[in-house]
């Protein structure tokens, strides 16, 4: 047991998609719900959501109960949804909710200059990993952080070591593969953004694996990216001790059963762990629970890496519970030796492949256990009938089943349990009311009353109090009296009484004074509206912005590019061109290559930490500058990443995360912001700017249109777009390399096969896209067909772009790189046009080139 200190601010968070889902957490055992609304920018659309008309409503409910509601706005804003956004917030601050959660940097200022009393709450989306980032986000206003969920409980315990903040973690419920905030595929395959709340759970797909340019058979391990779901039940204790005071659960989109199930369970956890006691699920209590969602359970990121256990790989379904195998099979009934509880009207799936047809599903109609038809068996040899057909597809026949697993998807007895505790006409979870009464003759009759969460209140009688003649007031007549509040949220708890004299007092008064305690408790529980600026917040604030010019960042930009001990003439690119071309490069002969393709700004982003001195050396070599990429994300323990980056002696940095941007702000390290920082509005970019950054790379979310809109109302001087790279879909903790290439389990044991070998992954319509591994040993799956924004680069120029990038993927000839590096810097000059630089890449492509998210029309349905 660990002990566990700080119980009166203990959070227990749920979900909730609609009206039964919030009613399921409430009476649960919920201190709090989040929930989007219908009018965009909450990470889960699809979702039912709550209409904004209903947001009072749902918040006199919840704080009837003395339950909290939080806000989702938790997905990047484009610089055209800004005045939306602002009037969306006047509609929460109305409301009165408790909080909202934000991933947007922008947004986060906005909010603050907008309702200074609106508490605002880090989503996970925002990725924070470590206690510099989380102070960056404090000084947004940020009240609270949702942390990463790939933090192992010995890193957030290093967090909460190092910050003040309020930290929040998730407990239960499904895992994304990539980061939050940092998953581009579903934007990439389809341009339905993650990071907008459309994700198309690319990763619970199937894929092959392709190893050195040969296919790896895996046999049935085909979900190589779906991880099973988060269940952190029996490590409430360590969370707490770890130092979260929210405990989350995941499922916007799934049951209001599910929101009761699973809040039941961690409620009973928590309370037992404030009581430093530390209850584990039974059997039966973990089935129940995988009966309401599960793709199987693990313990997630908690206790490290175990990329094996994390993504078995065989199913990316929900399947509920193993109950047993199939022995036999004739006709329409199955004999199975079962391992765990069925009962008649069950569903249940024999194993196979969704995404095949593999799958088949029925109802039990039939039990018969020994000889007997029965309505439930516990274990043991049964035969079950199932509906009629169902053992006569193409894929399965009684003489193929033997041996099969079956699992039960679905339990209408546990769904009846579940719903009866919410679905009833009367509350189930109540307010204690403590009540004093004062009782003395020739004076009205005072109660005071509290609950847990109030002020002490006052209602006094009208009525003055005589001395009775047979019946004087006693405390067994206040409590039948006082207790009889059913109907509303509250119950009578605590009751004492002041009784001078033998005062009689009439029933009716004592039901007045009832009435009156009811509506004094409702008023006091009432929402108040948040003040807010009378201004047009956002107006101002983009005019600020766009007021800005070069001269204000001089202090920033430190006049590197004249000092720089790679250009030691003093002059940069830009004094011959109106324009700056930078080539990403991820090998050392790759930087070799554009080197000698005449390219006078490099960046590195190298899987060999040793390789960089080499790169800068060679880049000032050639009278070039050289800027190192620093990793996506930054945990705890990893400052050692940054020492070393700095030690090789880069010109400057592209920082990818809120630690990269402290570190070298506090070392004097000039540095760009790169797209993984989410700039998609000129709020973030902003603040960026302020925070010291050189120039900032244009968010991967923005399609033409949009992206036009941002440099229209932005400094363009501020912007860098790509405009030719391999999309980086998932970046994931989790190394596929390891689960599939090495016996292994993390980087402790893998032996490195990512050092060996080439990787593929193969999806359902047959493209391969390239996995790579990164210094902290962390995977990106690139987009196997390049993007290039050719025809995006004259608009982009004429509202007066001058940065754009390459990004370079995989090794190629000198004489490709060549020409892929001479193609772009043609049409920057203006030597050629946008579509013979398309054409050119398509010919020379044999896989092809894609407008991708820089394609103006695009087809949201793509990706299924």
């Amino acid at each position: 047991m660990v002990e566990v200190t700080h119980s009166s601010s203990i959070e227990l968070l749920a979900p909730a998609g609609n009206w039964e889902c919030a009613r399921a957490a409430v009476e649960n055992g919920a201190d709090a719900i989040y929930f989007g609304l219908d009018i965009g920018f909450n990470a889960r659309a699809r979702a039912a959501n709550f209409h904004v008309r209903e947001l009072k409503q749902l918040m006199l409910m919840l704080h009837r109960q003395g339950v909290r509601g939080y806000v989702t706005l938790n997905t990047l804003v484009f610089t055209n949804e800004l005045p939306t956004l602002e009037s969306n917030v006047r509609q929460l601050a109305e409301a009165g909710v408790d909080a909202v959660l934000v991933q947007d940097l922008g947004v986060a200022r906005l909010i603050r200059e907008l309702c200074p009393e609106m508490v605002v709450h880090a989503s996970t989306q925002m990725t924070l990993t470590n206690a510099d980032a989380i102070e960056r986000a404090r000084e947004l206003g940020v009240q609270r952080v949702v942390l990463a969920r790939e933090l192992s409980l010995s890193e957030i315990r290093q967090i909460s070591s190092r910050t003040s903040m309020p930290l929040e973690a998730f407990v239960h419920g499904a895992l994304c593969v990539a980061y939050s905030g940092q998953c581009l595929t579903s934007e990439s395959f389809g341009g339905r953004s993650a990071n907008r709340g459309q994700c198309a759970q690319a990763c619970r797909l199937p894929y092959e694996l392709y190893c050195d340019g040969e296919h790896r058979d895996l046999g049935d391990f085909k979900y190589l990216l779906s991880p099973q779901d988060l269940a952190a039940h029996d490590y409430v204790p360590q969370l707490l001790d770890a130092g979260i005071t929210s405990l989350k659960i995941e499922g916007r989109l799934k049951t209001p059963e599910y929101v009761a199930n699973v809040c039941s369970q961690y409620r009973l956890a928590i309370d037992a762990a404030l009581q430093q006691k530390h209850r584990k699920l039974s059997d039966s209590q973990r089935r129940d629970l995988e009966m309401s969602f599960s793709r199987g359970f693990s313990p997630g990121w908690l206790e490290g890496c175990d990329h094996k256990r994390l993504v078995p790989g065989k199913s990316s379904a929900k399947r509920g519970v193993m109950i047993g195998r199939v022995v036999a099979a004739h006709g329409d009934r199955i004999q199975v030796e079962l391992s765990a509880p069925v009962a008649t009207g069950d569903g249940i799936v024999l194993e196979g492949d969704r995404f095949a047809g593999e799958e088949i599903g029925s109802r039990i109609f039939q039990i018969f256990q020994s000889g007997k038809r029965v309505d439930h068996a516990q274990q043991g040899l049964v035969e079950l009938g199932l509906k009629h057909g169902s053992l006569t597809s193409k894929s399965f026949s009684p003489s193929n089943v033997e041996g099969l697993q079956i699992w039960k998807t679905d339990d209408p007895q546990l769904t009846k349990r579940l719903r009866k505790t919410f679905d009833g006409p009367d509350p189930i979870k109540r307010v204690s009311v403590a009540i004093h009464a004062i009782a003395r003759i020739g004076q009205p009759l005072v109660l005071q009353f509290s609950t847990s969460d109030s002020p002490v209140l006052e209602v006094r009688s009208q009525h003055i109090l005589e001395l009775a003649r047979k019946h004087p007031l006693d405390e067994e007549t206040l409590r039948s009296q006082l207790g009889r509040l059913g109907g509303t949220v509250y119950q009578l708890g605590a009751l004492s009484a002041e009784l001078d004299g033998q005062a009689m007092v009439p029933l009716s008064v004592l039901g007045q004074l009832r009435r009156a305690v009811i509506e004094a408790l409702d008023a006091a529980r009432v929402t108040r509206p948040l003040p807010c600026s009378a201004e047009d917040v956002t107006r101002s604030m983009l005019e600020r912005v766009a007021k800005q010019a070069l001269p204000m960042r001089a202090s920033a930009l430190g006049n590197f590019l004249d000092e720089s001990p790679g250009n030691p003439s003093g002059k940069s690119e830009s004094e011959s061109e109106p324009w700056t071309l930078r080539v990403l490069c991820r090998s050392l002969s790759q930087v070799e290559q554009v080197l000698s393709s005449g390219v006078k700004h490099v960046i590195a982003e190298l899987h060999d930490l040793r390789e960089y001195r080499q790169a800068v050396e060679k880049a000032h070599q050639h009278a070039a500058s050289l800027e190192i990429a620093t990793l996506r994300i930054h945990k705890p323990g990893e400052d050692g990443l940054f020492r070393a980056l700095a030690k090789h002696g880069g010109d400057s940095w592209l920082v990818r995360n809120l630690a990269g941007l402290d570190y070298a702000q506090q070392h004097g390290i000039p540095f760009a912001c790169d797209f993984s920082l989410n700039v998609t509005n000129p709020l973030t970019a902003e603040q960026l700017m302020r925070w010291g950054a050189t120039r900032i790379t244009a968010s991967y979310d923005l399609n033409r249109d949009q992206l036009c809109e941002l440099v229209a109302a932005t400094p363009a001087d501020w912007l860098e777009v790509v405009i030719h790279q391999h999309m980086p879909m998932f970046h994931m903790e989790h190394c596929v390399f390891c689960s599939v290439l090495s016996p292994g389990r993390n980087k402790s044991d893998c032996g490195r096969p990512c050092d060996r070998h080439d990787v593929q992954l193969e999806d359902r319509v047959g493209a391969k896209h390239v996995l790579h591994a990164d210094i902290g040993c962390r995977n990106t799956l690139y987009n196997g067909v390049a993007q290039s924004g050719a025809e995006a680069v004259k608009p982009l120029q004429e509202l007066g772009i001058r940065n754009f990038r390459v990004e370079l993927l995989r090794d190629a000839a000198d004489a490709d790189v060549k020409r892929l590096v001479h193609l772009y810097r043609d049409l920057l000059s203006g030597r050629t046009t946008g579509a013979e630089v398309w054409k050119a890449l398509k010919a020379d492509n044999r896989i092809g080139v894609t407008r991708g998210t820089l394609e103006q029309a695009r087809n949201p349905l793509a990706i299924l």
